[in-house]
């Protein structure tokens, strides 16, 4: 090969190296509920064997919005998440250089659920004993229509 040839082919590659480099593939959206009110607060998940970390994770923003950025070529699966909804999920979108797929998903409302804990004490019950003890206060004694000593006050317990 000349030495030309190799001169405009290293011109080349120094110059469409950043642009390969920097072709990075996004996926994009909105996330509403079947009445088109937006859903901010939704978790979107992009998964492929073409990512390191496997699934990249967003969240919608106010405008129930939301942008994966720096996808790298390949199959993905979008699953977006929200308690109260039904999971909604997308497979099959297939990224090529710096293409930016736009996934928008409407979910549905799902089964509500809610858990209740009662804690609840038992009264502390003596079960060895049958015996009652009641304390007598001197209100109580000085009221009584009988006399005030040990023996009167007595008399008047039930046995």
């Amino acid at each position: 090969m000349p030495a030309r040839g190799k001169w405009l082919w290293t011109i080349a590659f120094v110059i469409l190296a950043p642009r390969i480099v920097l072709a990075q593939a996004s996926i994009t959206g909105t996330v509403k509920d079947p009445t088109g009110a937006v859903l901010p607060g939704v978790t979107v998940e992009a998964a492929s064997d073409a990512l390191i970390e496997r699934v990249r994770t967003v969240t919608t923003d106010s405008t129930g919005q939301y942008r994966i950025v720096d996808l790298r070529p390949g199959s993905y699966v979008v699953t977006f998440a929200l308690a109260g909804f039904n999971t909604y999920k997308r497979e099959g979108i297939e990224l090529t250089g710096s293409f930016t797929a736009t996934v928008n998903a409407e979910m549905k409302v799902g089964s509500i659920e809610e858990s209740v804990t009662v804690t609840g004490e038992s009264p502390i019950i003596d079960t060895q004993s049958v015996k009652r003890q009641t304390v007598l206060g001197n209100d109580i004694v000085t009221a009584l229509p009988a006399a005030r000593a040990y023996a009167g006050v007595m008399t008047l317990i039930p046995a």
